[in-house]
């Protein structure tokens, strides 16, 4: 509670909060890892899917995650200092990017492209010692990593350079997430190919990685060494299908506290271009829109949010900062009162996706920085 003025001890005065649940992060961390005999890197890219890199990292190594998997190299830096033992692995930098940083930090570094090989090794050269380096081959992913072609040059390459450990050999797969489509057992043939053309030329890797969360779902083939599971460690299939059938728990609640709420008189419109009007009801105003992730797409797509543990449905187009619901005629809400977004007991991250044309992974990533992350224990039943 807010407290008298000039106390030290303030109520928070965002609206809104991501709670996000570390139980049910190890949970699913365990749930993969009895999928399978490789060892299991956390990816927690992207701010760990926007549920809180740091926090999701400890939570997956406490559940059994060996290595950590962060796309970019300034994440990976900044990650470092809250998990300095656990190998971590990042693979995104540019030609002109300073990775003399992430090198000294003990941070692996994935070589995508033959450019990659001389800036990383000169970088190390620089600082006198060397940098583990993981080689990429594109399987048919046409994304990152060395066409099949050009793979023996760009092994040869990184040999040639003694300031790089070879440590790893990866590669991404472009369908494991339809389940039953040959690409997938394609890709794992030319990725097997590629080692064994590496290991002919003399390197012999630590770990041989493939398989994300589709893959260590669905595809125990891919496996290989290392898996990468992502999306699933937040309790989301990467399919989109229901996470509880996988023995998933989603790790984020979103939630908000009601500004406005008010009576209308039957046939009023609501809110921008009046695309919605609604009957004589009760109208509550929720503090979230676009700017924190929202998408304005779900708009008028039948969603609704619980309040009080029952749905309210979202009317009008979602604006920058703000929605609003339709509490019913009935309603005895007031300003102050909880809004869930989504959680247990009412609509689901993936309900959203499909009202906004998307993907799961994309709501709860694009849930914008002025929602404050809630770090808690207890997981979500």
């Amino acid at each position: 509670m807010r407290t008298a003025r000039g106390s030290a001890t303030m109520a928070p005065v965002e609206p809104s909060r991501a709670v996000v649940s570390g139980a049910a992060i190890r949970h699913n961390t365990e749930v993969l890892r009895s999928r399978t005999s490789a060892q299991l890197m956390a990816v927690v890219k992207a701010d760990a899917y926007g549920h809180g890199a740091v926090h999701a990292a400890r939570a997956a190594v406490d559940g059994g995650a060996t290595w950590l998997g962060i796309a970019q190299v300034g994440e990976a830096v900044a990650l470092r200092p809250g998990l300095p033992d656990v190998p971590v692995l990042a693979w995104l930098f540019s030609p002109h990017a300073d990775v003399r940083e992430a090198i000294a930090a003990g941070i692996d570094l994935g070589l995508n492209a033959p450019w990659a090989v001389q800036h990383v090794a000169d970088a190390a050269a620089a600082l006198g010692t060397t940098a583990r380096v993981h080689l990429k081959v594109d399987t048919g992913m046409a994304r990152g990593g060395v066409r099949p072609e050009e793979w023996d040059s760009f092994v040869r390459a990184a040999l040639a350079r003694p300031e790089l450990v070879v440590v790893g050999i990866w590669s991404h797969l472009a369908r494991a997430d339809e389940r039953e489509e040959p690409t997938t057992a394609r890709q794992a043939e030319v990725f097997a190919d590629a080692v064994a053309r590496a290991e002919h030329l003399g390197i012999t890797p630590e770990v041989r990685h493939l398989a994300a969360s589709a893959g260590v779902l669905w595809h125990p083939a891919t496996h290989f060494d290392l898996v990468r599971p992502g999306i699933s460690l937040y309790g989301m299939a990467p399919d989109g299908s229901d996470p509880g059938a996988l023995g998933l728990v989603p790790a984020m609640t979103l939630e908000a506290e009601l500004t406005t709420v008010k009576r209308v008189p039957a046939g009023t419109p609501v809110s921008y271009g009046h695309t919605a009007t609604v009957g004589a009801t009760t109208l509550g105003v929720v503090p979230l829109g676009y700017a924190d992730g929202i998408p304005r797409q779900a708009s008028n797509r039948g969603l609704a949010v619980t309040v009080g543990g029952r749905p309210a449905p979202v009317v009008g187009r979602i604006c920058m900062d703000q929605f609003v619901v339709d509490l019913g005629p009935d309603a005895t809400e007031r300003a102050g009162d909880v809004v869930r977004l989504w959680g247990p007991g009412g609509t689901s991250i993936e309900d959203w996706a499909r009202a906004a044309d998307t993907i799961n992974y994309t709501i709860t990533t694009q849930v914008g920085p002025r929602v404050p992350r809630v770090h808690v224990e207890e997981p979500w039943t």
